[in-house]
């Protein structure tokens, strides 16, 4: 595309506009030029919920793909691909699932996770090589995260991963986008044009940040990796960690700070089966095998045991 051509595109999309709010950002003192940002930012929870429907029909896919094995993945460029795989790297010890389960590639490779590489972005041939490197399968869902929804290195991800036949969905910030036209679930909270001109890593990345949580959230849960609203699948992994895992055993079983400890210790620092030990008390293998035929989901198998 020529530049005249690439400057008319960016002309018709939403977020590349300027803000008519702002336009006298840089004569304001500093608290009104924070006051216009946060002003700025109460926009964006209502553009997600407007799209709410389509973040379910996401969830659904990938919560399959999980209970297949199979994997979720994030492609994006930028403040887009850096969310991506920031999203993907708290999965293990949030949930304490394996590093494959959730996957964030970027266009540049890990070098541009600390140092922009805004070229890369160019490439889509660098997507399908990135894809075909970690083996891509139809069973997995591919996301791809671009603001602007014209981004070659996602455009080509979500065509690699349509011919593959892995299900894909379209994160953008703009309405009828490029990568919304590819993807068989288009995401598409409208925020806005931004505080400063094209500066999408304001409200759009915000706006991308708050539908990943929900993507990997909604999916852990629907597969079992929460008992109420607690983290009972969490990885203690360092000394916060472990004390987190121990009011979590405290506060659904009553018992007290050593018990918790002793049935942590028990467990290997399984949290999940530590509360099941402590509420039923069955021995670890019997409740080990309690969680399996509940297929994970500790509220089941404290129930089949109380039956």
């Amino acid at each position: 595309m020529t530049e005249q051509g690439l400057m008319s595109e960016l002309d018709r999309l939403v977020s590349e506009g300027r803000n008519p709010r702002t336009v006298d950002i840089d004569l304001l003192p500093t608290i009104d030029v924070l006051r216009r940002i946060n002003d700025e930012d109460k926009i964006v929870p209502a553009a997600v919920e407007k799209v709410l429907p389509e973040i379910a029909a996401a969830v659904d896919r990938i919560v399959l793909a999980f209970q297949r094995g199979a994997r979720l993945i994030y492609m994006g460029a930028g403040t887009s691909g850096r969310l991506g795989v920031l999203d993907a790297s708290e999965c293990p010890p949030t949930f304490g699932v394996p590093e494959r389960m959730v996957v964030g590639l970027i266009a540049g490779g890990p070098d541009a996770l600390v140092r922009s590489l805004e070229g890369a972005e160019d490439d889509p041939k660098m997507a399908t090589k990135a894809l075909q490197g970690i083996g891509l399968t139809p069973d997995d869902v591919v996301v791809g995260i671009a603001v602007s929804g014209r981004t070659p290195y996602v455009i080509g991800a979500l065509n690699y991963a349509k011919r593959v036949g892995a299900t894909t969905v379209a994160l953008s910030c703009n309405p009828a986008s490029a990568i919304a036209g590819i993807a068989d679930i288009a995401i598409s909270p409208v925020v806005g044009p931004e505080v400063l001109t094209g500066s999408t890593r304001l409200k759009s990345g915000t706006a991308q940040k708050l539908v990943l949580n929900m993507l990997t959230t909604a999916s852990m849960i629907r597969i079992g990796k929460s008992y109420q609203n607690l983290m009972v699948d969490l990885n203690p992994s360092n000394r916060k960690l472990v004390a987190r895992a121990i009011r979590i055993i405290m506060q659904t079983t009553g018992c007290t700070p050593q018990q918790a400890r002793e049935s942590l210790d028990r467990t290997g620092n399984d949290v999940k089966l530590a509360i099941l030990v402590t509420i039923t008390g069955l021995d670890v293998d019997a409740a080990r095998a309690a969680l399996t035929r509940a297929g994970g989901f500790l509220r089941k198998a404290i129930g089949d045991e109380a039956t």
